[in-house]
């Protein structure tokens, strides 16, 4: 079977000098393409999936952004981009189309979404139930072949079952959204966010939005500020939010005894600089990266206040099934963090290719893949 995808490619070009060097440091001069590509055999234990929406996430902007100083790529999370491309992408939501002769529980015509770690489930840390941190993990859209096309092969281990889910596109458009706000979710639970408390988020975009949104609804949050220097996501944040800053306006201020700080922004000396501001026991959460140093200055407030850092990668262990039930409980809503969408493949790489589109005027952006264009 044929599919449609889009891809990106990049020279592999490592610095020199520099030991362990990050995805930033080996790939540049990246280029997106549309290309057509045969999908061959289904694999036993895969599904193949007719993409019906399919999310733009920050990672795949930075994966298709060239830093302009140094045309090298300005994505630091786990990547391996093959000599003909990696097909891009890992929110999304389709329609089993035909499975492999070992999956037993999915059949053709089955609604599914996907979560966007692979993971062995056979290493130690698996083993001790961290599957997030999963030493052989593979990264959907970034290690293996992703969502961003018309037609994809998965492992149906990360296939979540949403059939019975579905009953209308506004259904649809928000299954697209559990994995950003899984990672959310995640994110607040090594939070121990606790009622009562006053919780700081930098940044914005989607997972950001997610963060107030499960701050204020779902975890009791008695405060949450919002710190975004797009005007664009800061309005929407406002539907959250006590309140929302600009960076400066936030550091100008004088908001002291910051219980719970969440990091979405990758602009890490946000936390060097509200470090002094945070309470006795907090919790600094870091989900935002693009190989940016963290610098703790005040080590000595650190240690006295018992104040602990700590990162959160992904959203395994439950947190899509928390997710789905707090929608579809109309305890959250998945779509108010929607702000276009957009028909097609061909439209969608307009976009990508157009980053300050996405960052500086919209917050999720959805690629529609129902309609009949010719890509």
């Amino acid at each position: 079977m044929k599919t449609k995808a889009i891809i990106v490619q990049a020279d592999y070009a490592p610095k020199e000098g520099i030991p362990n060097p990050t995805p930033n440091q080996i790939y540049k001069n990246a280029t997106l393409s549309i290309q057509e590509r045969n999908l061959g055999h289904l694999r036993p234990h895969d599904i193949r999936v007719k993409m019906h929406y399919i999310g733009i996430c920050g990672t795949d902007v930075h994966v298709a952004s060239n830093d302009p100083a140094t045309q090298y790529i300005t994505c630091s999370a786990p990547l391996s981009i093959p000599v003909n491309g990696r097909v891009i992408g890992h929110e999304g939501v389709g329609e089993i189309i035909e499975t492999g002769e070992m999956v037993t529980y999915f059949r053709p015509g089955m609604i599914v979404a996907f979560e966007s770690i692979i993971a062995c489930n056979q290493c130690t840390v698996c083993r001790r139930g961290d599957f997030n941190q999963c030493k052989n993990a593979e990264l959907l859209g970034l290690e293996k072949d992703g969502l961003l096309g018309s037609v994809v092969d998965l492992p149906a281990s990360i296939a979540h079952d949403l059939t019975g889910f579905i009953r209308s596109t506004y259904d649809w458009i928000a299954a697209t959204n559990i994995e950003p706000a899984a990672v959310a979710y995640l994110g607040c639970e090594n939070a121990v966010l606790r009622p009562g408390e006053k919780v700081v988020i930098f940044g914005a975009g989607p997972i950001g939005a997610f963060s107030a949104m499960l701050c204020r609804k779902v975890f009791g949050a008695a405060e949450v500020h919002v710190v975004e220097p797009n005007p664009f996501r800061r309005d929407l944040a406002g539907k959250w939010a006590d309140r929302t800053y600009d960076i400066s306006e936030f550091f100008d201020g004088e908001l002291q005894q910051i219980d719970v700080v969440i990091e979405t922004s990758a602009i890490l000396h946000n936390i060097t600089s509200v470090f002094p501001r945070l309470n006795a026991n907090a919790r600094v959460i870091l989900l935002g990266r693009k190989g940016e140093p963290l610098q703790i200055n005040d080590v000595d407030h650190l240690i006295t206040n018992a104040i602990t850092i700590k990162g959160s990668r992904g959203h395994l262990g439950g947190a899509y099934l928390k997710i789905m039930d707090l929608h579809y409980a109309c305890r959250i809503n998945l779509n108010d963090i929607v702000t276009t969408l957009v028909n097609g493949l061909k439209a969608g790489m307009n976009l990508l290719q157009n980053p300050e589109i996405i960052e500086n005027e919209n917050c999720k952006v959805i690629i529609d893949l129902t309609s009949k264009i010719e890509e």
